[in-house]
């Protein structure tokens, strides 16, 4: 792995982050390994891996991708024991990754609630190489590190779904990215045209995030900047008009299995409706 300067504009550090889980279940799974590269302004970055201890079995179909077995862990450190070291390592920076709006984000928001240590991600600026890949060029990380960067990830060592191989070469395909897109627009699912893409995670996290309300994706805004619920009986009715009409349905939800996250962004949305009706 190189240590030449990267060429990303920031403003703060920018956290690469992969993570190897038990499976792909935000509230039942758990994290295996978590790698952190952080890249900062100055053009350095540095890496950090933990290796945790699930709690629970490790399924052999999981193990067989990820190449992480019971016995590897058995010893690890449990994720609320490192949680707080985790997220001093995190502290002030923005996030990014590959797929991780979707998957890795929500997962170690997760732990982070389960173990009660505070990990707010609401000003940070959240990038994800595989929303402007997929945008760009639909295929896989490894894929994509062979598009951008010309190379093959087994070439990084240990072969690709290790978390530390992944998290570089992520890093490096976001690197190549903004090179290759100054001043392109998409359009998204709407057919609403993006601003031009640049190199600044301002523009990266508005291309990345937009519409999204909670991690999971169950509550999104309509092209009104309203907050409608995007699955189920009410999906596409908006979250306040729902909650008024069948309070019901906002405890059925919290009594239900879905991610905290979810329940934490549905009550901030009861509680504001409360306040603005009492300040009538």
């Amino acid at each position: 792995m190189t240590d030449t300067p990267h060429r990303l504009k920031l403003k703060r550090p920018l956290a690469f982050f992969d993570l190897e889980t038990t499976g792909v279940d935000t509230v039942k799974d758990r994290i295996v390994e978590i790698s952190i590269l952080r890249a900062y302004p100055n053009g350095t970055h540095d890496q950090k891996t933990w290796r945790i201890n699930p709690g629970c079995p490790i399924p052999t179909e999981t193990s067989m991708i990820h190449g992480i077995y019971d016995e590897d862990v058995q010893d690890a450190p449990t994720f609320k024991q490192v949680a707080k070291n985790i997220a001093k390592y995190l502290e002030g920076c923005d996030l990014g990754g590959f797929n991780s709006i979707k998957f890795d984000i929500p997962m170690l928001v997760e732990e982070f609630l389960r173990a009660d240590v505070e990990f707010d991600i609401s000003k940070r600026r959240l990038v994800d190489a595989q929303r402007i890949f997929r945008l760009m060029e639909p295929r896989t990380l490894t894929a994509a590190y062979k598009f951008y960067c010309n190379a093959d990830i087994n070439d990084l060592g240990k072969g690709a779904h290790s978390a530390d191989v992944d998290t570089f070469a992520t890093f490096k395909v976001l690197e190549a990215q903004v090179e290759r897109y100054p001043g392109v627009t998409v359009r998204d699912v709407f057919g609403n045209e993006s601003q031009p893409i640049a190199n600044d995670m301002d523009v990266l996290h508005d291309l990345c995030t937009d519409k999204m309300v909670d991690l999971a994706g169950r509550m999104c805004f309509n092209n009104d900047g309203i907050e409608v619920f995007n699955f189920g009986k009410h999906k596409n009715k908006p979250v306040e008009e729902v909650l008024d009409k069948e309070p019901a349905f906002y405890d059925w939800i919290m009594r239900g299995d879905f991610p905290l996250d979810t329940k934490r962004k549905l009550t901030e949305i009861k509680l504001r409706k409360l306040k603005q009706s009492f300040g009538k």
